[in-house]
This record gives C-alpha cells, sequence and structure tokens, in this order.
C-alpha cells in the first residue's frame, strides 16, 4: 500500500531531551510521537510511505520513510493510495480532507481528543472506545509504542510519578495527586511542561507547597529511567481520554498505575496492572495495595495490546476501508 502521512509538527515529535524549567510549543505532542512511529512501522510492515510535515525535520526521517513538502491543491500528489493526518489544530484536519478531495484520493483523520466544537466526520478514526463513543462513532485504532524506548525495571524506588502537561495540569488532576501524596506521606515527583513559564511557575509553587518534587520537562533516557524507577504512576485525569500514552509508557516500565476512571484509561488498566480508583477511599487503598500488581504482567499486557507494530497492523485495515468506500 502507499500512504502520504501529513502532519503540522515538526519531526521528531519525542525529544531525546526536556526543555526542564522551560515551555514547549507542544507540551504533550503524544499524537505527533504517534504519527511518528506511524511513519516508521507502515515501512517496516512493507509499505510505501511519503510524509507531509508542515514543521520540517530537525533529524533524518525514519529509514525508507519519503519526505515530502507541504500539501497543497496546486502541487501533484505522488502515487498514494490514502492520506492520513492526525486531527490537530483547528483548520488543519479541514484543509487537508480538502486537498484530498482536490486530488480525488481518499482520507483518514485521527482524533486523539474529546472538543466540543468539532464537528465529526465518517472518515475519523479514535484512539479509544471512550472517545470513540462520545463521538457516536466504533471506528478504533488504539495507541502503541515502542518497548525498546521505555526502561523495564523490576526493582522500585520510593517515589510515586505524576506526567502531565502541565497548561491542563488541573484538569489532569494534579491537585488530586499532590493532595494524595500529603495524605498518604509518600514521596511523589512531578513532570511536565506548559506552554508559558507562568504555568512553570505556577506549577511549581503548587509542588513546593506539598513537598513534592517538581522535575519540570523530562523526555528521552532521563524519561524512561524516571518511570521506570516509580512505585507507581498516578494519573488523576478528569477528562475523557484517548489511550494516554504515559499508563503505556508506565506499564512497559513494569509499573503500575493508579487512576481514575476516565474515558480510554479503563481500557488499558486492568486488574492485573494497576487499580481504577472513583473516590479517595479508594486512591488511598491503592497507594497501600501496590505490592499485589508484578511488574512483569505490567510489561506483557503493554506489549501484547499497546506495541506500536500492532497500532499499525489496525491503521492498514481502516486504510483498506477507507479506500474501498472512497
Amino acid at each position: 500500500m502507499k500512504i502520504l502521512l501529513a502532519s503540522s509538527h515538526r519531526y521528531p515529535a519525542s525529544a531525546q531531551q526536556g526543555s526542564g524549567f522551560h515551555p514547549k510549543t507542544y507540551p504533550s505532542g503524544s499524537g505527533y510521537h504517534l504519527h511518528d512511529l506511524l511513519a516508521r512501522g507502515l515501512v517496516e510492515e512493507g509499505h510505501t510511505v511519503y510524509y507531509s510535515l508542515e514543521g520540517g525535520n530537525e533529524s533524518p526521517l525514519p529509514a525508507g520513510v519519503r519526505p515530502m513538502t507541504a500539501l497543497s491543491n496546486e502541487i501533484p500528489l505522488p502515487d498514494i493510495d490514502i492520506i492520513h493526518a492526525p486531527i490537530g489544530a483547528p483548520g488543519y484536519a479541514e484543509s487537508i480532507a480538502a486537498i484530498a478531495r482536490h486530488h480525488g484520493k481518499p482520507c483518514l483523520l485521527t482524533c486523539h481528543m474529546v472538543e466540543a466544537s468539532r464537528v465529526p466526520k465518517p472518515n475519523w478514526v479514535y484512539v479509544s472506545q471512550a472517545i470513540a463513543q462520545a463521538y457516536g462513532s466504533s471506528r478504533v485504532v488504539l495507541n502503541g509504542l515502542d518497548p525498546a524506548d521505555f526502561l523495564y525495571s523490576e526493582k522500585k524506588q520510593d517515589y510515586l510519578l505524576f506526567i502531565a502537561a502541565m497548561n491542563r495540569a488541573i484538569e489532569k488532576g494534579l491537585d488530586i495527586a499532590l493532595a494524595l501524596s500529603q495524605k498518604k506521606g509518600f514521596s511523589l515527583k512531578v513532570a511536565g511542561t506548559g506552554l508559558k513559564y507562568e504555568t512553570i511557575h505556577e506549577v511549581s509553587a503548587l509542588c513546593r507547597e506539598a513537598n513534592a518534587e517538581y522535575l519540570g520537562d523530562v523526555r528521552g533516557p532521563d524519561k524512561a529511567k524516571l518511570i521506570a524507577g516509580a512505585r507507581a504512576l498516578l494519573f488523576c485525569s478528569r477528562l475523557t481520554e484517548g489511550t494516554p500514552l504515559v499508563l503505556i509508557e508506565a506499564l512497559l516500565s513494569g509499573t503500575p498505575v493508579i487512576s481514575s476512571r476516565s474515558g480510554g484509561a479503563v481500557e488499558v488498566v486492568t486488574p492485573e496492572a494497576g487499580f481504577l480508583c472513583d473516590s479517595p477511599e479508594q486512591w488511598s487503598s491503592a497507594v497501600d495495595r501496590l505490592g499485589e500488581i508484578s511488574p512483569a504482567n505490567c510489561r506483557r499486557l503493554a506489549i501484547e495490546k499497546f506495541h506500536y507494530r500492532r497500532m499499525v497492523k489496525d491503521f492498514v485495515i481502516e486504510y483498506q476501508r477507507e479506500i474501498a468506500q472512497a
């Protein structure tokens, strides 16, 4: 199959070094990282892949991936079967869909979160059952990651971990994590950055008041080591989540998850991988029960269900479906 992937970000979305206490244009960038992994995986599966990146690339694309300039109606497309893009910022998906129509090519769009202002289309694919149901669809491809990007460790250090895009800190439940750490008396490390320095300063102050350690933005090997060393990951989101990558990152590292029952989190956190919580009592109990969770089972579950090569194969099925309907 010949696929043209398009995105507005700069490759690679996942940096090998964090920005520390400095803001980032994309504090999370998870949807873009998945598109980067998809490009690599499609080539590994034997497909022809073109990658159009509006932001260009600061390092070479994966072996076999063919770079393209930004798409437009005026520039002819290569011989392709389909165009695929993440929905991204307002207007981007609409522009890609219009270009696909102009050139007579089918187009698939990936939706990573629920946004009230968005009107869903039949060619949308969702990254969790929760998001698909919110839009009245059953078209789902769960996210996947590369296990090689993470460290597996059964030996844990004496801290719990909270990681999130800090421009949505309260929606992501930072206050819940901080309150829980004070109530239970465990050491809490907090990682993530925001869009501006004001956010970073506010999060730093909240962590300082709760005696938590704020690390700022952590990426690459440092992030892998941080996750692998944690006794558990706290995921306290109040949002309708997709398939949160930080949950998969934790499980690949052999780190149990204590999570709110939010959106797609329920599709990741099974009883053998951690705990889903609805009340303060359940959060508190989960901290006490972490010894019940096997790191080996966490890793096995993540590799079986959330490997990027499985994600790639599922998207190929969706490409075939979209082409057949065109």
